[in-house]
């Protein structure tokens, strides 16, 4: 078999199964876009009849006088503080496990990657008895202030990119009078960057498809995140909306899909372990 045999082979293989893959977006797509009445009476068909732009009318208007420009702020406003918190935390304990000595360092750092294994249903009911305790149901707080105490994941992965920064950067600017804290925020945040990207992205993608956190702590509708309101189309006293509920969740994606576009360079920096290049 010739090579350009070969070439073609693996290429229409690779596309195929892209075009398995993003089939599910494609058909979401198409159906924001088409009547009500023929989303699923023609759902292997991916051309409406016509195209039905009042679905996305309609599925803006909300509910009970809450539009989705009310959700969509409110993901805003729990995703860019969660990770801000996230990244922020992260990067300051992974600086404090790879640079600082202190004791039981060993011990607490296993402590922190048991938690990794640790399934989030576990700590569900604990966490909302704490939370209810504190008085913070129907508030932003349960799903913002956990965030502030760093996730194990961005932590280890900082962790990798600090270890491989030479000591001696850290000395010379110790001999230059900078503290801990300088030598964090001058040497080390600035050669972790990709690291810090590659969290940003990934934390900014949790909190936005995050459904059972708001779906426990957010009681108020006009509380709600474009993940939790888009199960208000589903009500089952009356026709469900189908129409408008798919083209909210098609909307919903335009920030994942901005954000992976500009971003999407540093993922594969981000994961690979070198804080220095050359």
């Amino acid at each position: 078999m010739s090579r350009s045999v070969k070439s073609f082979s693996y290429h229409l293989l690779v596309g195929g199964l892209a075009l398995l893959m993003i089939y599910p977006i494609l058909w979401l797509i198409a159906s924001s876009l088409k009547p009500n009445s023929e989303i699923f009476t023609t759902a292997y068909s991916l051309i409406p009849s016509r195209i039905a732009w009042e679905n996305y009318v309609s599925g803006w208007k909300g509910f009970a006088g809450n539009s989705f420009g009310i959700f969509f702020k409110n993901s805003f406003i729990i995703v860019i503080i969660s990770t801000i918190g996230a990244v922020a935390s992260s990067a300051l304990v992974a600086y404090a496990f790879a640079r600082i000595p202190f004791i039981g360092k060993g011990l607490w750092f296993a402590m922190m990657m048991m938690t990794m294994m640790l399934p989030h249903d576990v700590t569900i009911i604990p966490q909302y008895v704490m939370f209810t305790k504190l008085g913070w149901l129907s508030t932003f707080k349960p799903v913002i202030v956990p965030q502030f105490f760093a996730v194990p994941f961005f932590i280890f992965l900082m962790m990798q990119f600090i270890r491989t920064i030479p000591m001696e950067l850290d000395e010379a600017a110790k001999m230059d009078g900078c503290s801990k804290y300088g030598i964090f925020f001058k040497v080390i945040v600035p050669l972790i960057t990709p690291a810090l990207i590659t969290s940003t992205i990934f934390s900014f993608y949790w909190r936005w498809e995050d459904f059972i956190n708001p779906l426990l702590y957010l009681n108020k509708p006009e509380l709600y995140p474009v993940s939790l309101a888009l199960k208000l189309f589903l009500d089952g006293e009356s026709l469900n909306n189908w129409g408008g509920m798919f083209a909210m969740a098609t909307a919903s994606l335009v920030p994942i899909f901005i954000v992976f576009f500009i971003f999407q360079r540093y993922i594969v920096e981000g994961i690979s372990t070198s804080g220095l290049k050359g």
